[in-house]
């Protein structure tokens, strides 16, 4: 699949983590801080910090999503609302161990058309090469990668199992907000070669046409 011409500037989206507080989540990565030591995790519309500090950890979907409202010009809910809803529709999953799963794709999606009128699909089997083809017209990718993309020097032990927005291109390098970036440079309009994501990318994610 060819990238299209004429796609246009993108539009840069507001930044949100999946942590409140953006210049605190390298501490709270490496235990350096603990999450609910967050001084603006209430910001997040969590009950408490017990149950921030155990949320978290998993909203780097609901910080993409929302992300994605904000460069479509609507108001995100807070992070703790949305995941609440999308956990009524089955977006998140709570087992009876009480680890959670998700964010689960399909719901999300749905929610996406359904709650804004945006055009959302789950799209799998997706190569790296592909993506900016998807960027066309201020198209956006919300794509499963590794965390450690956050420092691409690294080599990754798994692809997947991480949600980052992809929004644009520049110099053949895909441009994204990391909802668990280690600093402002990892977090805002990171920049990596395709074939550098692709060491991280699992092949899948949530398409947002422009």
């Amino acid at each position: 699949m060819a990238a299209r011409a004429g796609a246009g500037p993108a539009v840069i989206p507001p930044y949100f983590g999946q942590w409140e507080s953006a210049d605190c989540i390298a501490d709270i990565i490496t235990g350096t801080l603990k999450a609910e030591e967050d001084p603006l995790w209430a910001a997040s519309g969590a009950r408490d910090a017990a149950e921030y500090a155990e949320w978290a950890d998993h909203l780097c979907g609901v910080a993409c999503l929302r992300m994605a409202l904000g460069a479509r010009g609507i108001a995100p809910p807070r992070a703790f609302d949305l995941a609440r809803e999308l956990t009524g529709r089955g977006g998140y999953v709570v087992r009876p161990d009480g680890s959670i799963r998700g964010l689960i794709y399909a719901p999300a999606a749905t929610w996406l058309r359904e709650a804004h009128g945006i055009a959302a699909e789950v799209r799998v089997d997706v190569p790296a090469e592909d993506i900016p083809s998807l960027l066309a017209d201020r198209g956006m990718f919300i794509a499963s990668v590794h965390p450690a993309v956050r420092r691409p020097e690294t080599e990754p032990p798994a692809r997947g199992g991480h949600l980052v927005l992809v929004f644009g291109t520049a110099e053949e390098k895909l441009r994204f907000h990391n909802p668990s970036g280690h600093d402002a440079a990892s977090q805002t309009d990171a920049r990596l070669a395709v074939d550098a994501f692709a060491r991280f990318y699992a092949g899948r994610g949530i398409w947002l046409p422009g």
